[in-house]
């Protein structure tokens, strides 16, 4: 996993400031509100407040907020999780309903939602 996490920030650049935030995306957004982000992943900070018994509704409810505060430029990335099977337990059929569910949110507030498939961005909603 290190070697793949190094390969990932080798291909952005030196352009790119990381912050590793596993919990407090929102307090992440808050401190770079003035900065273009990228939130890779939400997929990620779901699996982690999840797994951290957190409120998931109080919890998306927080990002949406700091959504509408925002005063630069986002891109969120997540996943679709829904185009696989049904998972057989009960955690993994609950996280991939709520990442469903995030998704959801997240692009009725996006003003571009862009599904990439097999490395091509296909424009779900707003400009190509």
């Amino acid at each position: 996993m290190a070697e793949r996490i190094a390969r990932h920030r080798a291909r952005r650049g030196t352009g790119w400031t990381t912050l590793e935030t596993p919990r407090d995306v929102v307090g992440a957004l808050a401190a770079h509100a003035t900065t273009p982000t990228l939130v890779d992943c939400l997929t990620l900070w779901l699996s982690n407040a999840l797994l951290a018994s957190a409120d998931l509704d109080a919890e998306i409810e927080r990002l949406e907020a700091a959504l509408a505060q925002a005063a630069a430029p986002l891109v969120l990335v997540a996943n679709e999780v829904g185009f696989g099977i049904v998972p057989d337990n009960p955690l993994g059929r609950r996280f991939r309903d709520a990442q469903g569910l995030l998704n959801q949110r997240i692009a009725a507030r996006a003003d571009r939602v862009v599904l990439v498939v097999a490395g091509l961005p296909l424009t779900i909603k707003g400009e190509k």
